[in-house]
């Protein structure tokens, strides 16, 4: 490989098909995903030319937005959403795609399972229709979240036309410190940088702290690349990567394994690697995050106090008194004692099986507070298994939490799982908007499991590190 080139245009180069008369690329996509709510319309798109999926065998499906989590019974009660899972259903058995149903041991939610099967690989261009795509990237892929008629594009050719990204390297150095994960990093950057800091750009994280990281907290960073604008977010591969990758379902075979392994390394940046922007945060200054308003980027510590819109740079200040309002928040508050009616563990972000760990190893011995309602909801059937043969559930439940079926569940308001009303809810999800949760008026604080948890605990939003083991 070149020296200079970091992974992003190397693997972009490596797909790159032609160039187009509007400037743009032509990509070859190597994977697929779809899931039962974007897909209907590109499935119909096709049938009305009389097309056919040109490579059934790169596109795999699962079902997750509109899924019930506390009875997956069918027929469905929401009958917008039985017709999706007939559709889905319909169009993956018409054209001879895989297909990860109820019935399955492998549902889950799309993001989840791809890399748990091992279809995720270092080196890919992977593109499905929601916009959280970017998680995959922490393998060393380049993912995209795409549009109707870009899946559409990628069933009949598999290609889709892209302009190239400017590439900036965020670079976190140091450790992280006892009760700080991944999720706060990502969310410090957001804030840093702005929801649309991003925009026009791929986001390669590296640095001592992300490489510290386990594949799970990498995936976690990943997939919140695009609530600060950027199209893709992604790790360079390394025998982290690896290791996770070897002996799952999909991925190369033990006498392929190693020259697969060769390939990934060699595509990876390397130290002369050159980037449109650098950007630098030091882990060990990191503190639990949490936000206090209406977009990923209105996030501060959790020792902080919210800012005041006169020190705000002016073209942030209207949609901070946004905010505000609809909070029900002051300025210069405190995030710290803020009363939660509802805790959410799960979704994309953080419905993994070593986040479900830690905020059971936290609520042990622990009892939800009584004005709270608690849900956890594992991000995939296999995370469920897992965690069964772990005894968490037990823990969870003998703690006052309700311990669901594999969805996207609370994260977003296609299923049953929604806020009522006012109702606040700290939640370990990756969307704070207006309305994400279900409600027009109900509130959402963003944070780690870890924080989900200890607030389940205490009703209101604490300081990990003053909680349990931390604070002793």
């Amino acid at each position: 490989m070149s020296v200079k080139r970091n992974l992003f245009n190397t693997v972009w180069d490596l797909h790159k098909v032609g160039t187009l008369e509007t400037g743009q690329d032509q990509l070859f996509i190597g994977l697929h995903l779809i899931h039962e709510v974007t897909s209907p319309q590109a499935f119909q798109m096709l049938e009305e030319r009389g097309l056919k999926v040109l490579h059934p065998e790169r596109t795999f499906a699962t079902v997750d937005h509109i899924v019930p989590t506390a009875s997956q019974a069918r027929p469905f009660k929401d009958r917008l959403a039985e017709e999706m899972m007939q559709a889905i259903e319909n169009n993956t058995a018409r054209h001879g795609i895989e297909f990860f149903g109820l019935n399955t041991d492998h549902q889950g939610i799309v993001h989840i399972i791809g890399p748990e099967l091992g279809l995720t690989q270092p080196g890919m261009t992977i593109a499905c229709g929601d916009s959280h795509t970017s998680t995959h990237g922490a393998f060393g892929a380049i993912a995209f979240g795409i549009g109707t008629s870009q899946i559409r594009d990628v069933l009949a050719t598999q290609t889709m036309a892209l302009s190239r990204p400017r590439v900036r390297k965020i670079n976190v150095s140091g450790r992280l410190k006892p009760g700080v994960y991944a999720k706060d990093i990502i969310l410090r950057i957001i804030a840093d940088l702005g929801v649309n800091g991003g925009i026009g750009y791929a986001y390669e994280y590296n640095g001592e702290a992300i490489h510290a990281l386990s594949m799970e907290e990498r995936m976690t960073i990943c997939n919140m690349s695009i609530e600060g604008g950027a199209r893709v977010g992604y790790v360079n591969p390394d025998e982290t990567t690896f290791e996770y990758i070897r002996g799952r379902k999909y991925a190369p075979r033990e006498d392929e394994f190693e020259r697969a392994c060769r390939f990934w390394r060699e595509i990876a940046s390397g130290e002369d690697a050159e980037y449109d922007h650098v950007f630098d945060l030091d882990a060990n200054t990191l503190r639990p995050m949490v936000t206090w308003g209406i977009t990923p980027g209105q996030a501060i510590g959790v020792d902080e106090r919210l800012p005041s819109l006169r020190d705000l740079p002016e073209d942030q200040r209207d949609i901070a008194e946004k905010a505000l309002e609809h909070m029900g928040f002051a300025e210069r508050d405190r995030i710290l004692g803020k009363k939660i009616d509802v805790a959410f563990l799960g979704s994309c972000t953080n419905g993994r099986i070593s986040d479900l760990r830690e905020a059971a190893r936290l609520v042990r011995g622990h009892k939800v507070a009584r004005s709270v309602r608690a849900i956890v909801v594992p991000g995939s059937k296999q995370v469920s298994m897992q965690a069964e043969r772990e005894g968490l559930p037990a823990i969870f439940q003998e703690a006052g939490f309700e311990w669901r079926g594999a969805g996207c569940s609370m994260c977003l308001a296609m299923n049953p799982d929604k806020l009522e009303g006012r109702q606040i809810s700290a939640s370990s999800s990756n969307r704070n908007f207006v309305g994400r949760q279900g409600s027009p008026l109900g509130r959402t604080l963003l944070m780690s499991p870890a924080m989900v948890a200890a607030a389940a605990v205490t009703g209101e939003v604490v300081d990990v590190r003053d909680f349990g083991e931390y604070g002793q």
